[in-house]
């Protein structure tokens, strides 16, 4: 997948989970926003050739472990923002999604972290395409 095309899956995703927050379905909001945080963590990956990519990609997938040893090299890289997103997004992900023990206020509550670390993706692209 193409950056741009990352870039506006991203944003599809969290607007999809704003709308299901609309519809205070706070259980489809967390799974939408760990998707994005999901694909933000791939795209740096993938920007920073971080080896953890040919790992999922000879396993045909991403596991936990590469997308959590990702956000260790990439908030070592770009800071807490990083690791920050990805924190709320696992937690949403398990609580607000897999528990569904959260409501809509929890759930946008983290909504802010999740789009801190889109637009970092976003500007790291954007840059990296000025230069090219």
């Amino acid at each position: 997948m193409g950056s741009l095309e990352r870039i506006k899956l991203i944003e599809r995703l969290i607007s999809e989970a704003n709308g299901y927050l609309e519809k205070d379905d706070a259980v489809q909001s967390s799974e939408e926003l760990y998707k994005a945080a999901e694909e933000s963590i791939k795209a740096l990956a993938e920007h920073f050739n971080l080896e953890e990519v040919k790992e999922a990609e000879k396993k045909g997938r991403w596991t936990v472990a590469l997308l959590e040893k990702s956000v260790g090299k990439l908030t070592d890289k770009l800071g807490m923002e990083v690791e920050h997103g990805w924190d709320a997004a696992n937690y949403l992900q398990v609580w607000g999604f897999h528990e569904a023990k959260l409501d809509s206020e929890y759930v946008k509550r983290r909504l802010p972290l999740i789009i801190r670390l889109k637009e970092l993706t976003k500007k790291i692209y954007s840059k990296s395409n000025k230069k090219s």
